[in-house]
């Protein structure tokens, strides 16, 4: 089934999924198994909301938010209701937020979690549950050999981002002396893992700090980068810490290159360091300038949200349209939406999407971006080898 979910023509022609008339396919709608009617279903982004890594989920949500507007519009006779199901990026209440989304029998789909800490804690839930979700974000690999049927990417992992990271590092910045920093999450750890195996004896030293919110002194991590001597320091973690890092980093007179991953990469992590630190910090990002996506998402998005679309917002609008063509094509129980996803093939905003038997995209369809603060604002760089 090859779709192209692509909205043109400046914003007046809809989408394949909602071409064909405002009723829903009856399908499986007869059933009433897992919210088989026809009508009345719901999808839901799952991410933080609020909290220290809201920015990067909001980015998301709305994305979401964008997709379901559009398809009601279309569909006014059988609208989709859009539920924001608020993780604060937090592993410990996921599975219960998870349990929520699952005692809901009108809910078929999940764009999330988000994260990589709360997918492995709530993928076990949904994998039983037999709930599809496509995360727009979550990069650890190990994701996907969990053996859940129900898990699907729609990003590349951090196997792409991580070496496309200690590339640029090696062969764009020309470090000689890389100092590597974590902050013990399961993205942060796994993506700065990747970067030192690329590096190599370029690593002249690493540590560990903590993320969510519980370490604002980072005096001692800035220390040891000061005693390495580097060149450039890597941070594998979410932009708030980065921001305080950068920005003690440069109180104490380190001018090393910093660079960071996909979870650093938004405006906020330039509000946390402050413009003047943040200028020239490199970001990665396996995916690309969501400003630059197909069609006319990105002046359908700033039209709604009132402010350009950031990192992730064209993924997570993509992975919303594939559950919402699944459901206008009569995929009404979760078990049918599952098994459309699975066998899904088309054309989206960001990519082309066809998932293997891991749930992960076509290699061929992965790209890497590198973007650096620019007089305070994050902007494209250039794309990168994935190796």
């Amino acid at each position: 089934m090859k779709r192209n979910l692509v909205r043109v023509l400046g914003g007046v022609a809809m989408m394949a999924l909602v071409a064909g008339g405002a009723a829903c396919s009856s399908g499986d709608g007869d059933s009433t198994e897992a919210g088989g009617e026809a009508c009345g279903n719901k999808i839901a982004f799952f991410g933080a909301l609020t909290g220290p890594s809201a920015a990067l989920g909001i980015n998301e949500n709305n994305g979401v938010a964008l997709a379901v507007e559009q398809y009601n519009e279309a569909n006014p006779d059988c609208t989709v209701e859009h539920v924001g199901l608020d993780s604060q990026g937090s592993p410990d209440q996921a599975p219960g937020l998870a349990q929520r989304a699952i005692d809901d029998e009108k809910m078929l789909g999940i764009v999330g979690p988000a994260y990589s800490g709360e997918s492995e804690a709530a993928g076990p839930l949904f994998a039983e549950a037999g709930l599809v979700t496509i995360t727009p974000s979550a990069t650890r690999p190990s994701l996907a050999d969990q053996g859940w049927p129900t898990f699907f990417r729609g990003v590349g992992n951090d196997l792409s981002q991580g070496p496309a990271a200690g590339v640029y590092i090696r062969d764009v910045l020309n470090a000689q002396r890389v100092f590597v920093i974590d902050d013990q999450s399961a993205y942060g750890a796994g993506l700065a893992d990747e970067v030192k195996k690329v590096l190599g004896d370029l690593v002249v030293d690493s540590d560990k700090v903590q993320g969510e919110g519980k370490q604002v002194d980072f005096s001692a991590t800035v220390t040891k980068v000061r005693s390495a001597n580097a060149d450039a320091v890597f941070y594998g973690g979410y932009y708030q810490e980065a921001g305080l890092i950068r920005k003690q980093l440069t109180d104490a007179g380190i001018t090393a290159t910093l660079v960071a991953g996909d979870g650093v990469n938004d405006p906020a992590y330039v509000t946390s360091a402050g413009a003047a630190a943040a200028e020239g910090t490199i970001l990665t990002c396996p995916c690309q300038p969501a400003t630059e996506a197909r069609g006319s998402f990105a002046a359908d998005y700033e039209a709604l949200h009132g402010s350009p679309p950031g990192t992730y917002s064209d993924t997570a609008y993509d992975a919303a349209n594939i559950l919402l063509e699944g459901i206008k094509e009569g995929n009404t129980t979760r078990e049918a939406l599952l098994e459309w996803v699975k066998n899904y093939e088309g054309e989206g905003v960001a990519a082309s999407y066809k998932f293997d038997d891991k749930g992960e995209m076509e290699a061929s369809q992965v790209v890497v971006w590198a973007f650096k603060v620019v007089n305070g604002e994050v902007v494209p760089d250039q794309e990168i080898p994935k190796s």
